[in-house]
């Protein structure tokens, strides 16, 4: 804990740390007092910290387009860039029986994915394309792209990523006959580095029948394009 941060502050109980249904390899790397501030004092010392680091920079926080930037961007990184590492933003899957006895390949493609690197803080964006064998239940779909965005907000790196995504969707659908598979761009190729704007990232994963079944697994990347 930072040593400006209160006693009284970092002693306080704060929500349960997330993703402690999967397994130590999959969690997000958090401390045990992550969540010992509130949103309002992180956002407050964040800005604070990105003031600083502003000032080191050489710009004039007194300009009007700048004065109001390091809340801005503390603001941006607890209530949107990094809001997955929140538990409270975890969706809530509902399952509906599966009456129709839908048994094919249900597959959602193209989700937006944009995520940040842990090691640059830069953005990571792309898509992901999941699919799943139902079984007595299905998912509504809207669920499955919040199941991604709550996994991307968060620093991340994408192999963890497409990993927690489909373990996360096992775990809801009570099948491992999922595939999830990842198509990014990262910024910190392309703005920094190698400067590479032209390449791009893929990483899958493939569980049950989608790892076992080559028919099944081409079937899936005919379906995303692939």
């Amino acid at each position: 804990m930072d040593k400006s941060v209160p006693a009284a502050i970092a002693a306080a109980q704060g929500p349960g740390l997330p993703d402690t249904h999967l397994s130590a390899d999959l969690r997000a790397p958090l401390r045990p007092d992550a969540f010992a501030l509130t949103d309002e004092a992180k956002i407050a010392g964040i800005a604070e910290h990105f003031r600083e680091i502003m000032q080191l920079l050489g710009l004039d926080l007194t300009d009007d387009s700048l004065q109001g930037t390091p809340r801005r961007v503390a603001k941006m990184y607890v209530q949107e860039w990094f809001k997955g590492l929140d538990s409270k933003h975890r969706p809530d899957v509902k399952l509906f029986e599966n009456r129709y006895a839908y048994k094919q390949m249900l597959v959602e493609r193209d989700i937006t994915v944009f995520s940040c690197c842990e090691h640059h803080f830069v953005p990571i964006m792309g898509k992901a394309h999941v699919a799943y064998l139902p079984g007595e239940h299905v998912v509504g779909l809207s669920k499955l792209n919040r199941v991604v965005q709550y996994y991307a907000r968060r620093p991340q790196v994408q192999e963890r990523l497409t990993r927690q995504i489909a373990e996360e969707l096992k775990q809801t659908l009570h099948t491992d006959n999922v595939a999830v598979l990842i198509e990014a761009d990262h910024l910190c190729v392309m703005s920094r580095g190698v400067n590479d704007t032209s390449s791009s990232t893929l990483t899958a994963e493939y569980g049950g029948a989608f790892e076992t079944d080559e028919a099944l697994r081409a079937e899936f990347l005919r379906l995303i394009g692939k």
